[in-house]
């Protein structure tokens, strides 16, 4: 009854978002815990490396690519693009200060979510490299089936280098599911890249805590799966970015709203030495 008068009010398109954001609200998506450690967070989950997460995810994508579906995000297809705009704007930044070039290091990017959600626009720049890191049954299907000239997979970040140099790394909804994603963040931070991007990653409401783990249970309409984790301290998150030469340009909200301790950002990071 509530969605019936609801609709009544919005137009088409602004409900079909309404109801995908809906969806994919915290009644769908639970979370236990907080866990002591990241090690006791896995035991009481099923871990992110089940099949059934790329087979979703790669049937997904290749509608995307078909242009059956306009987007996909963790595995659920969408008939219009939910554009990210800070990032989509990130994006054409780094182009346009490198003439027309955009080199992206997209960390943990999946079968190319990102870069399919933001083509449209990628097609007037002069050139584009598009370079997926990800866990390598992610990247064999991708080679195998989504692997175009512009996007490309890899296995780790030391043979993304080998291809291209980046001038930007986006790390969307990866960070916090690694088990030392500060080790990882600090290691794309040590690479210089003018630009780093981070969207959809969960900021704990009260900054004086400290990090927290959680477990993270993800409803069959997506993959039926759970896994660990993090909800950062955004301090003291952002102070190890500082440490590296970057500065904070711009904080966003992201599309998720899953936890009522934590609040979904993206930050978009400058290094100072690049204006």
């Amino acid at each position: 009854m509530a969605l019936n008068i609801i609709r009544e009010f919005l137009s088409p398109p602004i409900y079909r978002q309404f109801r995908a954001l809906l969806g994919r609200g915290s009644h769908d998506i639970k979370f236990e815990g907080p866990f002591p450690s990241w090690d006791s967070a896995l035991l009481s989950s099923l871990g992110y490396h089940q099949a059934e997460i790329l087979e979703k995810v790669l049937a997904a994508t290749l509608k995307v690519k078909k242009g059956v579906a306009a987007y996909e995000r963790d595995s659920v297809v969408f008939q219009e693009v939910q554009y990210s705009w800070p990032v989509t704007a990130a994006l054409m930044w780094a182009a346009a200060r490198d003439g027309g070039r955009l080199s992206v290091l997209d960390f943990g990017g999946s079968l190319g979510s990102s870069y399919f959600q933001n083509r449209e626009f990628l097609k007037s720049l002069e050139q584009v490299n598009w370079m997926v890191v990800e866990q390598p049954h992610f990247v064999k299907e991708g080679q195998k089936f989504i692997q175009d000239e512009n996007l490309r997979f890899f296995e780790s970040t030391e043979e993304c280098l080998s291809y291209d140099k980046p001038n930007l790394v986006l790390l969307s909804s990866v960070l916090q599911y690694l088990a030392e994603p500060y080790k990882v963040f600090s290691e794309l931070l040590n690479l210089s890249c003018s630009l780093v991007v981070i969207d959809r990653s969960p900021f704990i409401k009260d900054d004086t805590a400290a990090d927290k783990i959680y477990v993270q249970s993800t409803p069959a309409s997506i993959y039926s799966v759970s896994y660990p984790i993090w909800f950062f301290n955004k301090s003291s998150f952002l102070s190890r970015a500082l440490s590296y030469g970057y500065t904070e340009l711009s904080e966003f909200q992201a599309v998720d709203r899953l936890h009522n301790d934590a609040t979904w950002k993206g930050v978009i990071l400058v290094r100072r030495d690049s204006f």
